[in-house]
């Protein structure tokens, strides 16, 4: 029985709760042991690295962004100091300082600045030209048509007229357009310049008074004149019949004429001898195109005939390049190859295209008083004052 009772004993540890505790521990550490064993490191590992990367990460930038912070008060705070004051100090003086840089330092560089300091000039207190050092007698010749004589004649005429000079304007033309520029009477059998050609009129007795513009005269034509030239050809000193009558009307009633200017026909007949035969000056508008050129050797040959046989004070004395186009070159070209040819003869103020110098004699008036803020009236005004100052300087 004993031996019985061991083989009971053996079985039973067999039995013991061995089994399940073998399945038990091999459930427990796969999903029990392994999962908070994991996950702890796991949690504690990024939280022990966040604060130690995110510690020392602040700690050395915020020393770093202060000592900028400390200097940009410092860059900032000079430079509206020495700003502001500089700013509204000009601005109160504003106005006056970029009217006068408007007038004076952009006047060459812009058309508006020019016809801005040309109605300032015309609304202020009117600038006296210097008178001439003697009695300056200018003939305006060419014998090219339209190329500006009567219309630089007329202008230049009012120009010194209403900056303080007395002019005597002569029309030799026998179409009359000076006349009826500066609004005086020249129609058929008005006393004018053909009386005083042919019938020996003193000046006296005909010169009108331009009615717009005081210390302006005149001596109208009219279409009588166009027959002069055949009933000067038996007179005895025909050349000289025009010199005579202007000598004594300047020695008498016209003592205080500063200006005489005698407007040309677009010829070279017996008309314009005697206008260059009566004075000591030839004026010569050249237009700003090719055959404008053509004519002037001509015209040249005929003023050192006259000097030679005629009148020796006779000269050349200006060239006023009219009608100029900036938009072309030709433009630019005559007038390179006219101011190589006849030096410091040429008025630097050229005389643009302009419909107001085109326009202003309807209304029987010179493009200075009928728009004095145009171009065209600002370069004639420019014209004569380098003109007076010229006669200045003789």
């Amino acid at each position: 029985m004993r031996f019985r009772w061991r083989p009971r004993t053996s079985r039973e540890p067999v039995e013991p709760v061995e089994q399940p505790d073998r399945t038990e521990p091999v459930e427990q550490p796969e999903p029990v042991q392994t999962e908070p064993d994991r996950t702890e490191p796991d949690q504690t590992e990024p939280d022990q690295t966040e604060p130690d990367q995110t510690e020392p990460v602040p700690v050395e930038i915020e020393p770093d962004r202060t000592e900028p912070d400390q200097t940009e008060p410092d860059q900032t705070e000079p430079v509206p100091v020495e700003i502001e004051p500089d700013r509204t100090e000009p601005v109160e003086v504003e106005p006056a300082a970029r009217l006068r840089a408007a007038l004076h330092e952009e006047l060459d560089d812009t058309p508006i600045g020019r016809q801005a300091a040309a109605a300032v000039r015309s609304r202020a207190a009117q600038e006296v030209f210097p008178r001439p050092s003697r009695r300056r007698i200018i003939t305006v010749a060419n014998q090219k048509g339209g190329v500006g004589k009567t219309t630089s004649t007329v202008n230049l005429a009012v120009a010194l007229a209403l900056h303080g000079r007395t002019v005597l304007v002569v029309d030799l033309d026998p179409q009359g357009n000076a006349s009826t520029a500066l609004g005086v009477e020249h129609q058929s059998g008005v006393p004018g310049v053909y009386d005083v050609l042919i019938d020996s009129v003193p000046i006296a007795d005909v010169v009108q008074q331009a009615p717009q513009v005081p210390g302006l005269r005149c001596v109208p034509a009219s279409i009588d004149l166009a027959g002069a030239e055949i009933e000067l050809v038996s007179v005895v000193a025909r050349e000289s019949r025009l010199q005579r009558a202007v000598s004594a009307y300047c020695d008498g009633p016209g003592a205080d004429v500063d200006y005489v200017l005698v407007d040309c026909p677009p010829s070279l007949g017996l008309l314009t001898v005697n206008a260059m035969v009566a004075t000591q000056e030839v004026l010569i508008p050249i237009q700003c195109e090719y055959y404008a050129l053509e004519g002037l050797g001509q015209l040249l040959r005929s003023v050192d005939m006259v000097k030679a046989h005629l009148n020796p004070a006779l000269e050349v004395s200006t060239i006023l390049l009219t009608m100029y186009d900036a938009r072309t070159r030709l433009a630019d070209q005559v007038v390179d190859e006219v101011r190589t040819h006849f030096g410091e003869v040429v008025l630097t103020t050229t005389i643009p295209r302009s419909v107001r110098v085109s326009e202003a004699p309807g209304y029987g008036q010179s493009v200075v008083t009928y728009d004095p803020v145009s171009r065209g009236a600002a370069a004639y005004v420019d014209a004569a004052r380098e003109l007076a100052e010229r006669g200045a300087a003789l």
